[in-house]
This record gives C-alpha cells, sequence and structure tokens, in this order.
C-alpha cells in the first residue's frame, strides 16, 4: 500500500498493514504529485463504474475493476491523449467509418463505440 507522509497516518494505522503482512511504502518527501496518476484512476474508476454498482464480494470486485481497467485502457477515450485510448497505436491515424455498433461494458453500464467494417 503505498501512501504519502500525511501526519494523519499514524504509528497505530502502520501497525494494522504490517501484523497482516503488507509492506507500506511512502512517497518522496516534498512530491504531492508523485501518487497523482494513481488517485485520479481511482477517482475516475469509482465515479464511472464501482460507486454505481452493488459489489458482492472481492471476487465480484476484482471481475468488476479488471474488466474497467481493460475498459479504461483499451475504450475509453481520454483527454490528454487526443481523445485516444492509452492502447491505441499513435502512428494510425481513425478514419470516420461507414457504421458504428455499440459494445456494452459491465452488464450496460458503460457503453463503448467501434466502427465496423
Amino acid at each position: 500500500m503505498l501512501r504519502d507522509r500525511d501526519s494523519r497516518y499514524t504509528q497505530a494505522f502502520d501497525a494494522v498493514f504490517t501484523t497482516a503482512g503488507i509492506e507500506i511504502p511512502k512517497t518522496a518527501p516534498q512530491a504531492p504529485k508523485m501518487n497523482a496518476h494513481a488517485k485520479r484512476f481511482i477517482r475516475t474508476a469509482r465515479a464511472e463504474c464501482t460507486d454505481r454498482m452493488l459489489i458482492y464480494n472481492e471476487q465480484h470486485a476484482r471481475r468488476v475493476l479488471a474488466q474497467y481497467a481493460e475498459h479504461y485502457n483499451t475504450g475509453r477515450p481520454h483527454r490528454a491523449l487526443n481523445l485516444r485510448a492509452p492502447a491505441d497505436d499513435p502512428d494510425v491515424i481513425p478514419f470516420c467509418a461507414q457504421r458504428i455498433q455499440r459494445h456494452d461494458v459491465l452488464s450496460g453500464l458503460i457503453h463503448e463505440c467501434h466502427s465496423t467494417a
């Protein structure tokens, strides 16, 4: 579990995780943006996925998050990447297709659109 050096994380907080065998690396001193990408993914995953679903158990949570991570990296447009997904090939120029097909992800919670041949 990666955490920052905030004073609200006491030794008692760390002890709970270390007794369970979980290592707790800390971010570098005076580096507030070191964990920004992870925090942004978590915020987006909560807003688009887990806050809208009832998670039954750990296995269900792992399956939902794995499916959402695949959508996030292959099907979801990102503004920072010029509305491309991180897994998209930057050397390929997308053309407008004649037909667009919708594909449901997570039982219809998320909709992806792909061009058809």
